[in-house]
């Protein structure tokens, strides 16, 4: 009987990150219905860190019940790779050597790779996510002893040629999403699905609306739960909720919680509200006490806030380009998408003027997580899609 070992670029108990979450409650869940799990990452603190410096110390530790075995990084030639990978950032082609340099001077991490390497009769290997070295090396390393879970994103990386190559050659891929498996469907001529799984979730928590308002004095808003920056459309709401209340609706509020800086323009001091990270149960009474939660983004390969805002009973508002979010709310009848500010604007009129109707699509939504993402469920569609992989005794 394998073991399975999660491979990602770095890792804690408490660090947040779409991948980086995905790969915590996955590792917790299998391990939890039975499995035998490790984490294997490097020893470098989180995205935002020197990917060259070692903050961890090396070796095998336990971290929220999961054995965690960490692997030194060496130098890197970070110059080179900021070339390219701004060339790739910007949509500009590259060459096969700059496509070399992009994955090679990444992230070093030979021993990773070569205890893979030597022990890949002893695991399955599951890396996530697609674009990082730990996983294109790591999966050369595992040959058909590894998988994917890619997080795929609709994205200039996803396009090049070594990403086409290492989805044809691994032993297989499992999906969050199926519309993030028929992007990679569109992408790539060649791979092995063995299953579109998703992610497992709490779904035995409820959020207090008057808990929240009472706490914070805030009513009628909408909301925004995650990093504010660029890529996730935050700057595309504050517009369209800038434009919204400057029509004559002056007294719906957005709020915006979780981590990154927001600018708040001076037309909109008294209707946007920034409070940063919340507790756990806040942010569960914030989403119980939305009028929505509104997730722009269109890179999303599953979405868990939306999931969340689901289980809290509020319906989401998401944006039409990404297949991922504006997918699940067709499949739940939880949430409405946009494709414009005009789309926009009438949901929210339509939102605040139906509050039978919103109440509806949020119980719609918590009864299709519950029914597709239930933890038991999860683990069973894992250990189901990986028992060829695994061999006896991994059943569920």
């Amino acid at each position: 009987m394998k073991k399975l070992a999660f491979v990602i670029p770095w890792y804690s108990d408490t660090m947040g990150g779409g991948a980086e979450t995905a790969c915590r409650l996955l590792a917790k869940n299998l391990q939890h219905h039975g499995a035998r799990v490790e984490v294997l990452t490097t020893c470098v603190k989180d995205f935002r860190s020197d990917w060259s410096s070692n903050h961890f110390a090396e070796g095998t530790a336990m971290e929220g019940g999961v054995p965690v075995r960490r692997f030194a990084v060496s130098g890197r030639d970070r110059a080179r790779f900021d070339a390219v990978n701004s060339r790739l950032m910007r949509g500009m082609p590259i060459s096969a050597q700059d496509e070399q340099i992009f994955l090679r001077e990444m992230l070093n991490c030979n021993g990773l790779y070569r205890f893979i390497e030597e022990h890949r009769e002893e695991y399955v290997f599951l890396f996530l996510p697609y674009l990082f070295s730990t996983t294109y090396w790591g999966s050369r390393a595992a040959g058909m002893n590894g998988a994917l879970i890619p997080c795929l994103h609709d994205e200039e990386y996803a396009r090049l040629p070594a990403f086409r190559q290492m989805f044809a050659s691994t032993g297989g891929v499992l999906f969050l999403s199926r519309a993030e498996r028929d992007l990679a469907k569109r992408l790539y001529p060649a791979f092995s699905e063995i299953g579109v799984p998703g992610l497992p979730l709490d779904c035995s928590w409820s959020g207090d609306a008057a808990r929240f308002t009472e706490k914070f004095g805030l009513t009628n808003f909408l909301l925004y739960a995650g990093r504010t920056d660029t890529g996730k459309n935050a700057d595309l709401l504050m517009d369209y909720f800038g434009e919204y209340v400057g029509s004559g609706r002056e007294e719906l509020r957005l709020v915006f919680i979780g981590s990154g800086e927001v600018r708040v323009p001076p037309e909109l001091a008294g209707n946007l509200h920034v409070l940063g990270f919340l507790s756990e149960q806040d942010k569960r009474d914030c989403l119980a006490a939305s009028l929505a939660l509104c997730v722009p983004s269109v890179m999303e390969s599953f979405s868990i806030v939306m999931m969340e805002s689901w289980i809290a009973g509020r319906p989401v508002i998401v944006n039409a380009q990404c297949a991922v979010t504006s997918g699940f709310c067709r499949d739940s009848n939880g949430g409405l998408w946009f494709e414009n500010y005009a789309e926009f604007r009438e949901i929210v009129d339509y939102l605040r003027e139906n509050p039978e109707a919103a109440a509806a699509m949020g119980r719609s939504g918590a009864a299709f997580v519950r029914e597709q993402f239930d933890s038991a469920t999860v683990a069973r569609n894992y250990l189901n899609a990986l028992q060829p992989f695994l061999g006896a005794g991994n059943e569920i």
